[in-house]
């Protein structure tokens, strides 16, 4: 078991994390934690947020982030107030390590992702400490770290992240490898920064890795592409068993009890959505351009091809009154950008089905041209078919009037 007690990271001891979403908060929550003798700094321009972690609440429902900023002695300190240029990036001028976790949306006009975040906070960072060095945590596209060297410095590094929506804290304390892309002239800032995120996790051994910036980016890419694969292999699997009216569930546990493939990242949906394998996969996509591959491609397409299933099958029902419960990717959770089930409620809208929803996360009575229903009960009466993406005991009541492809239930 590693001795955490006085941990003292002298090299890296004054952090700033520029940004308070998943990847920042679980980040500047892991490297506060008291044993490791650090001070991090956590900057966002949404005063809502900066406010409820002042208030030691979370903004994000994530019951690890929850509990440890409720219940944990953390050396964190949140702010909007010190700004230092017009876009509001502010950035220590004393400080050892400086952490980019700014989102990067997928911009399909240019086939590329929206790095404008990325690029402002590291020039702001730069107008304030020429050396101070800059880790990237944002999703890039493969050799933007490369790039930003050749317009800034050589200080500007890229560690991916491997965290899951409203687990991101849980997976920063438990992480499956930690990952450095640095130049080889960086091993010792490497070396500094796997020993830092090492003695802030619970884990006695994490798998850690140093390789090229570009290479870096590519395990982020790479990874997230294959789980969307998988989820795409096992959706299409499960249209194929609904259309023969075969039982979608021994079919899935007969395959996965093959222990190459397994148990796991199995259970069908409505296709994948949510923070990071659309725009992963669509970037990957774009970073072939001129390489002959079929198979990126095909998943960007599988994906696209399911939600067109799923909202035929819903059509085919013939209810002219369809309740949608939950906008969210997962049980529980909170977000719904690029929610598969967004592009089906589109889809079904355009042959006349009239759509009601169902989300405690929306305040307003109505959302995409749809009414918003904030009492469950009325929702469960108004409605003749109700879909949801992901089962919920809520449903129980009424589960013969609910259409979902969740055949395990767990996730």
């Amino acid at each position: 078991m590693t001795d955490r007690t006085n941990l003292t990271q002298t090299s890296l001891k004054n952090i700033v994390v520029i940004g308070a979403g998943y990847v920042g908060l679980s980040n500047a929550i892991l490297l506060a934690q008291t044993h490791l003798n650090t001070q991090v700094l956590l900057f966002d321009i949404d005063q809502h947020k900066i406010s409820l972690i002042q208030h030691k609440q979370s903004p994000l429902q994530d019951p690890d982030i929850c509990d440890y900023l409720s219940n944990q002695s953390l050396n964190l300190k949140a702010t909007t107030q010190i700004l230092i240029d017009d876009q509001g990036i502010y950035t220590s001028a004393v400080c050892d390590l400086v952490i980019i976790t700014t989102p990067t949306n997928y911009d399909v006009a240019s086939g590329k992702f929206d790095t404008s975040s990325v690029e402002t906070s590291i020039a702001a960072v730069r107008e304030q400490n020429a050396n101070v060095p800059i880790v990237i945590k944002s999703t890039i596209p493969i050799g933007f770290t490369d790039c930003m060297r050749q317009q800034f410095d050589q200080h500007i590094l890229f560690m991916p992240e491997f965290l899951r929506e409203g687990q991101a804290l849980h997976d920063n304390l438990h992480p499956s490898r930690i990952i450095v892309g640095a130049s080889a002239d960086q091993q010792n800032l490497a070396n500094a920064l796997i020993n830092l995120y090492q003695h802030a996790s619970l884990s006695d051994h994490v798998e850690s890795l140093v390789m090229p910036p570009t290479e870096a980016e590519a395990v982020k890419l790479f990874a997230n592409s294959y789980l969307a694969t998988r989820i795409s292999f096992f959706n299409e699997l499960d249209s194929f068993a609904e259309k023969h009216q075969l039982n979608s569930q021994s079919i899935i546990t007969g395959v996965g009890l093959d222990p190459r493939i397994g148990l796991h990242y199995n259970n069908p949906s409505f296709g994948y959505g949510g923070y990071c394998l659309p725009k992963d996969t669509q970037q990957l996509k774009a970073n072939y351009a001129g390489i002959p591959a079929n198979l990126i491609h095909a998943v960007v397409d599988a994906n696209n091809t399911r939600k067109r299933f799923i909202a035929r099958q819903i059509i085919d029902k013939n209810c002219h009154q369809v309740g949608i419960y939950r906008l969210s990717m997962k049980k529980d959770a909170d977000n719904f950008r690029d929610s598969a089930i967004l592009d089906i409620i589109d889809i079904i809208k355009q042959h006349g089905v009239s759509i009601t929803i169902y989300e405690p996360a929306i305040e307003t009575d109505s959302f995409n041209d749809c009414q918003v229903i904030h009492d469950l009960a009325q929702f469960k009466q108004q409605n003749s078919l109700i879909i949801a993406n992901r089962w919920h005991h809520e449903l129980d009541d009424i589960k013969d009037r609910v259409y979902s492809r969740d055949v395990f239930g767990y996730s």
